[in-house]
């Protein structure tokens, strides 16, 4: 199956080139197929990856209008896809239950789908290279009966880390595996690694940096409602997830607890503050990480950029919005802004930073800022597209922008009812946007 852009679709991208010029050198829109629309399940944030690339070959995952699993391939540079209906199909009505995508150093597919508090569902590609999938899988047997948020990360000897929630919200356990290459089998690095004691648990999220560094971050959760986020506190580890440390280096003795967590930011309950954003490193290994909240004496959200440089934690006011929302309740929530991601460029030793979101004081489309250095604190904004894209929220090729420093947004308008609820939308185009910063 191919897809290719119709001449009005290829308006549409030449425009969008032509808004974006600040930010990308060149930029083009590829049309993949259609996708289930009626929840953001295919574009939330958390799901990494969407697309994932291996040895000039891209790949994608996501739902089709009847939930079932679609896979596909094309050549870097190519408009035309090669797409595989899968035998599996999730319950697309909870967004909590994405498709989560990674490539091994060998070039099997590794996928893990249609959770939320469900068994592990975890299949392969049967070859490398290969769009049909096999048999559902187990990986160590342990802890695989209340899986939620299962992720990916590939690291630079072709070994994936894979980290899920074993439990449920605010009394969950962060649980990280390894697939070993050379063995082709999984084992368990941490049982517990972050613990919530019976009494909250972290949202987090992770990057593999260039040196192949984990850095993780996190919000506690105090129970399932979601006002009762607090705090953002980060750890790291330079042995594959075996030993964490703080920024400083200091050695954690495990697991992590509210007690002993290194907090690079003090933010108090029933601020707005968002869980399960995204976050990065420079090349220097100095950890950044996109969220929002609001201060105290307001009533609006704004986007915020947290990092540290090397010696103490800083943060920064990206945004300057003007629209008051609150957060409260359980369940998939209809925000009118995304949950943030960011990419960094480094350009003659300074480090550009480019923040992707959606606002619906931008007429809810792609959009990024982009900073030339944050001892400036300017931002400028500019709309990747000239669509609106409701519920989505973004994610990208992470391999691709670590070898090539190309980005690769996956696109796809969705909706969202408030607490998991559908709405009546049609499967709407999947697009990858490929911008080169």
């Amino acid at each position: 199956m191919t897809n290719k852009i119709s001449a009005k679709k290829a308006g549409l991208a030449l425009f969008i080139l032509l808004c974006v010029w600040t930010h990308c050198a060149a930029q083009t829109l590829v049309e993949v197929g259609k996708g289930y629309s009626r929840t953001s399940v295919n574009t939330t944030v958390f799901r990494n990856n969407s697309l994932v690339t291996h040895k000039g070959i891209q790949y994608i995952a996501y739902y089709d209008g009847d939930c079932y699993m679609v896979v596909g391939k094309r050549k870097l540079g190519s408009k035309e896809w090669e797409l595989k209906r899968s035998q599996y199909k999730g319950n697309c009505a909870d967004a909590h239950n994405i498709i989560s995508l990674m490539v091994d150093g060998d070039g099997y597919l590794h996928l893990s789908f249609d959770h939320h508090g469900q068994p592990l569902n975890y299949c392969k590609s049967i070859a490398p290279g290969s769009l049909e999938l096999g048999d559902k899988l187990a990986m160590t047997g342990v802890d695989e009966g209340n899986v939620t948020y299962p992720e990916f990360y590939r690291l630079a000897d072709g070994d994936l880390i894979f980290v899920y929630r074993s439990g449920s919200s605010g009394r969950g356990n962060l649980v990280m595996n390894r697939y070993l290459l050379t063995e082709k089998r999984w084992e368990r690095v941490q049982d517990v690694l972050i613990d919530g004691e019976g009494e909250r648990n972290a949202y987090w999220q992770l990057y593999v940096d260039e040196a192949g560094t984990i850095h993780l971050s996190w919000v506690w959760r105090e129970t399932w409602m979601v006002e009762t986020n607090h705090d953002l506190c980060y750890a790291r580890s330079r042995d594959g997830g075996k030993t964490w440390e703080k920024s400083d280096g200091e050695k954690y003795a495990l697991p992590i607890t509210a007690a002993n967590a290194e907090y690079a930011c003090h933010i108090p309950q029933k601020s707005e503050l968002i869980n399960q954003t995204s976050m990065c490193a420079d090349k220097n290994g100095h950890p950044y990480i996109a969220t929002y909240w609001r201060d105290q004496n307001s009533q609006v959200p704004q986007y915020r950029l947290v990092w540290f440089d090397g010696k103490a934690w800083q943060q920064q006011q990206v945004s300057h919005r003007t629209t008051p929302f609150s957060l409260s309740g359980g369940g998939t929530k209809r925000i009118p802004i995304a949950r943030p991601r960011l990419v960094i460029k480094q350009e003659k030793k300074r480090n550009k930073i480019f923040y992707v979101f959606r606002d619906i004081e931008r007429g809810d489309k792609v959009s990024m800022a982009s900073s030339e250095g944050l001892e400036t604190n300017k931002w400028t904004f500019t709309d990747l597209t000239d669509f609106p894209v409701d519920a989505w929220e973004p994610s990208y090729d992470t391999e691709l922008w670590k070898s090539k420093q190309r980005l690769h947004l996956f696109v796809q308008r969705t909706s969202q009812g408030d607490g998991e609820k559908t709405t009546e939308m049609e499967p709407e185009t999947v697009y990858v946007l490929e911008c080169k910063l």
